[in-house]
């Protein structure tokens, strides 16, 4: 599915959502992350760039009902999420590898959703490399938040609100045994439950302590390729450490360093076995002169072929 990269089309589209958490601001990171120089520098990497641009979402303020309490403006986040999926499998259709920028991370949901739609087309199936120190496994009845943006990966599985589950007419998205969430060390307690149970494979970055970025992402590698077209990459940025990525939209102290992180990416990369990606939840207003938006900018190039040498 990936060509080599001087043959590579991308297509870059903006999910500007911020109704999936409490902190606002995330809106922002598609602006944040293009202002870096993400297309200038993914075309010196000779691929051809198309940004398709963002998709429409609705604003917090012109939002009448919140909605329910325990899945807020999850009406508003599903609707965003059709059109972001049926983008992502145009997208594909049209030969082009998506490269889809948050945006709370509630989007996952559209995103995996149209590449799926676009495999299912070939009877094929597409693996889930959720990169993360949240676990994003709660549902409606289990979070304590409400907040829409701590359960995309349960959707793209098959639990959670119908709204997001069953997005462009299916469900699961993603077969729980093809889904390897790497990075997590802040989860809640009802998540435990929901990972055991679906069967996901977690690394913790304990597991990562103890055995290095090198076995882990490897081996989380091969599960999201077992049997599969490839896999879809969600990276979002709260996984690396705050140390080097202060601009995000929850971040826990403990995460991947900054060469760990691109470790991972020149790793997926060499696989060639990434389909398409989203980076999620760069928060401009809390960041530091842009510093983790130009880490998007960073891991996405090391992802898509930049090499040290």
């Amino acid at each position: 599915m990936i060509l080599p990269a001087h043959k590579s089309r991308i297509a870059v589209i903006g999910a500007p959502l911020d109704l999936g958490q409490g902190r606002r601001g995330v809106d922002m990171g598609p602006s944040a992350v293009r202002m870096a120089g993400l297309g200038r520098r993914l075309a010196a990497l000779g691929y051809s760039v198309a940004d398709l641009g963002n998709i429409a979402v609705a604003q917090a303020e012109s939002v009448a009902e919140v909605g329910p309490p325990n899945a807020k403006y999850l009406a508003e986040i599903a609707a965003a999420c059709e059109r972001l999926g049926r983008m992502v499998s145009e997208a594909m259709a049209d030969g082009q590898t998506p490269v889809v920028l948050g945006g709370d991370h509630s989007i996952a949901a559209g995103t995996v959703a149209g590449v799926s739609d676009f495999l299912r087309k070939t009877d094929q199936k597409v693996g889930l490399l959720w990169i993360d120190a949240h676990a994003d496994m709660n549902t409606p009845d289990s979070s304590p938040s409400g907040n829409v943006h701590g359960m995309p990966l349960a959707c793209c599985v098959g639990q959670g609100p119908a709204a997001l589950v069953d997005l462009l007419g299916f469900s699961p998205k993603v077969e729980a045994a093809n889904v390897a969430l790497v990075g997590i060390r802040d989860v809640d307690e009802l998540e435990r439950g929901m990972i055991k149970g679906t069967g996901i494979r977690a690394f913790t970055m304990r597991d990562i302590d103890e055995r290095g970025m090198r076995d882990v992402i490897s081996d989380a590698m091969s599960i999201a390729s077992a049997d599969t077209a490839g896999f879809h990459l969600s990276l979002d940025l709260d996984w690396v450490d705050p140390e080097f990525a202060p601009g995000v939209g929850t971040p826990v102290r403990g995460g991947a360093t900054y060469r760990e992180a691109h470790l991972a990416m020149e790793m997926i990369c060499d696989s060639g076995r990434m389909l398409s990606m989203e980076v999620v939840e760069v928060n401009p207003v809390i960041d530091q002169y842009n510093r983790t938006a130009e880490l998007a900018v960073e891991l996405i190039l090391s992802a898509l072929g930049k090499k040290i040498l």
